[in-house]
């Protein structure tokens, strides 16, 4: 029997209250060496007694915007100046474009005359300034002057990700989430070297993005009330949506934008009924069942719409994918639904993008060139593996290991649990490459967290459900098998709780895991 929310949220708040009455208690902070980062990193050699030290005199080399962004992130807290340059100098933080890293990899040398960061592009610049960021003290995180010693450990660093695609997902249409909370949401997931956010733009209960050829979409489907319990409301405009774009770009992440169809398309139809097969708007509904609505396949008007949608929404991603959901069809009849993706799959192609869904979209043969998102809790799943075989992608997001909306335990306050509770140690403990019999290592893209959000209202909620168990999916995406330890992540994720603490971040003090 679950608790009342109430007295959930009291018993929730209980370990926040031991952790202050029993700080003695908690374990000293063990001295930041090359490997104490998340996600671990692929390889490190120490070089003890060269430690860097930052001080007044130290400048940072480098003339593209990340030197920017790792000086305005080193500013605050040491209150130097660290000005930026172009030309060599002593006592620097160089930032270098040179080849042989990979798109996203990185080496990392630190010496007592100097930290130098290799990468082959911008994007294994950004790692490396968040590994560098983790090699300082957590009091780095303040945003005042700090009067102690900025020491960085000797040594090199040699870092690539494991998986090309490392994400997350908010879901924007059960809740909206206002583009400044997005926007603290993809600061906080950088950090980790996530790169790909994936916007859940649409379902039954809200359509949260502008379709200028269908307006009513948005003044009816975004207006007041239109969250889970009647809750919320809102919508990104056009100019909205691109500016989330360019300030992820800006962090090294992708935005993935989804529209789910021919199911979760109540929204739609209230708002356009024409868009049912007989013309008749639906009730308007914010509970949290699923299944009951579905496009009119046999109608043409739904791919003019779908079609619109779609070129839209491409004209304004950059990005390479295009999610077209496809997920819990209950209403659609099978035939219709392959029919359905049949001639919208191909449409994804049309405007220039990789045609992306949940993995319900691998029964159908026009899948073959597509992206294959498996949510699933079964392990045997022949109809992801006919697609696989056929030339499909995989992104791994296993409901029982990925979903950040599932409760921690029984008595997490918010959350759902279908899917079972996830603690840390159930997000971390499982690997992409085995998960699926049959899916070769070559066939899966990378790992994705998605965060539901039902039971979400605000930014703290965001936080609470998605930090740390975030950072387990995260390691699983980045970090080499071979470094895949449960104690050593433990070790760290606790060492890293201070920096969420001086950053403001309501995460979940998990038990499983020694807090600093």
């Amino acid at each position: 029997m679950r608790l009342s929310r109430l007295a959930a949220a009291l018993v929730a708040a209980l370990p926040l209250v031991t952790a202050t009455a029993s700080a003695a208690s908690s374990p000293a902070p063990s001295p930041i060496a090359l490997t104490s980062v998340l996600p671990a990193v692929a390889e490190a050699q120490p070089d003890p007694g060269n430690d860097f030290r930052i001080t007044a005199g130290t400048v940072i080399v480098g003339s593209g915007e990340v030197a920017g962004q790792l000086a305005a992130a080193l500013r605050p807290a040491t209150g130097f100046a660290l000005p930026i340059g172009a030309m060599p100098a002593a006592n620097a933080i160089t930032l270098r474009l040179e080849p042989g890293h990979g798109d996203e990899g990185y080496r990392l040398t630190i010496r007592r005359d100097g930290v130098e960061l290799l990468a082959t592009g911008r994007a294994g610049l950004f790692n490396g300034v968040q590994t560098l960021r983790q090699l300082l003290p957590p009091a780095i995180e303040a945003d005042t002057p700090q009067r102690r010693k900025w020491i960085i450990p000797g040594g090199t660093i040699d870092d690539r990700p494991r998986y090309a695609y490392r994400g997350t997902m908010l879901d924007l249409a059960r809740h909206f989430h206002t583009p400044d909370e997005i926007r603290t949401h993809i600061d906080r997931i950088s950090r980790f070297k996530i790169n790909h956010l994936h916007l859940h733009l649409s379902d039954d209960q809200g359509w949260r993005i502008r379709i200028d050829a269908w307006p009513r979409l948005t003044e009816i489907g975004g207006a007041p009330g239109t969250g889970v319990g009647g809750d919320g409301g809102g919508f990104l405009t056009k100019d909205d949506y691109r500016g989330l774009v360019r300030y992820a770009a800006d962090r090294n992440i992708t935005i993935v934008p989804e529209i789910d169809m021919p199911g979760h398309v109540n929204a739609a139809q209230i708002a356009y009924p024409e868009l049912t097969c007989d013309g008749v708007a639906p009730r308007q509904r914010t509970d949290m069942r699923v299944g009951y609505s579905t496009l009119c396949v046999r109608d043409e008007i739904t791919y003019r719409f779908v079609e619109d949608v779609i070129r839209e929404l491409a004209e304004m991603t950059p990005g390479p994918y295009l999610h077209i959901g496809g997920d819990e069809t209950f209403a659609t009849p099978h035939g219709s639904y392959l029919a359905f993706q049949r001639r919208v799959l191909p449409l994804v192609e049309k405007y220039g993008k990789i045609p992306y869904g949940w993995h319900e979209i691998g029964q159908s043969p026009a899948s073959a060139t597509s992206v294959l998102q498996f949510w699933g809790r079964e392990r045997n799943h022949p109809a992801v593996a006919t697609a696989v075989a056929a030339g499909a992608k995989v992104i791994m997001s296993p409901a029982d290991h990925t979903y950040l909306d599932m409760e921690y335990d029984l008595l997490t306050p918010g959350g759902l649990d279908w899917a079972g509770a996830i603690e840390v140690s159930t997000a971390y403990g499982w690997d992409p490459a085995t998960l699926l019999p049959g899916i070769p290592a070559t066939s899966i893209l990378g790992v994705e967290a998605p965060l539901w959000s039902e039971t979400l209202r605000t930014e703290d909620d965001i936080e609470f459900l998605a930090f740390p168990r975030l950072v387990a999916i995260a390691e699983l995406g980045w970090s080499p098998r071979v470094t895949h330890d449960w104690a050593s992540f433990r070790t760290r994720l606790g060492a890293y709780g201070p920096r969420w603490v001086r950053d403001g971040v309501r995460f979940h003090r998990s038990p499983e895991i020694r807090w600093s």
